[in-house]
């Protein structure tokens, strides 16, 4: 079970690289969708039958979404790589927060931008992630 978050974005880097070798990571953060953490933890276990986990990585040629184990932190299958031009057009609502940033994507063949939420300890790879994508820092 990866712990660290340099193992994490490596098992991440590795991923990408048996997907197209030629491509190279450029910042990586692990997320969880659905509504705020806070009302997913306090309406219980049930509610986190509803939620997903993935890893969300700018590289130089795509953004790309791996799910992410929930028990293992380990990256999954690919989910969507999205090539970078048309990513910025994609990311709406980022809102940064003291310990739950996020913000909204549009993953193909979803009918309404995901919303993707962010812990405080990935919060320094989504300020590196968003202007990576968008060309816009994010507003503090």
């Amino acid at each position: 079970m990866a712990i660290r978050k340099s193992t994490m974005q490596e098992q991440v880097a590795q991923a990408i690289a048996q997907i197209n070798p030629s491509d190279r990571p450029i910042v990586t953060f692990h997320t969880i969708t659905g509504p705020s953490p806070w009302l997913t933890n306090a309406i219980g276990v049930i509610a986190q039958a509803f939620v997903k986990y993935y890893f969300v990585t700018v590289t130089e040629q795509a953004v790309v979404f791996h799910k992410a184990g929930r028990m293992t932190a380990r990256p999954k299958e690919l989910v969507a790589a999205i090539p970078r031009q048309e990513a910025a057009g994609l990311v709406s609502d980022v809102r940064r927060n003291v310990l739950w940033s996020s913000l909204r994507f549009q993953l193909p063949g979803e009918p309404k931008p995901t919303r993707l939420n962010v812990a405080r300890y990935w919060r320094a790879e989504l300020d590196q992630w968003v202007p990576a994508v968008t060309g816009q820092a994010i507003a503090a």
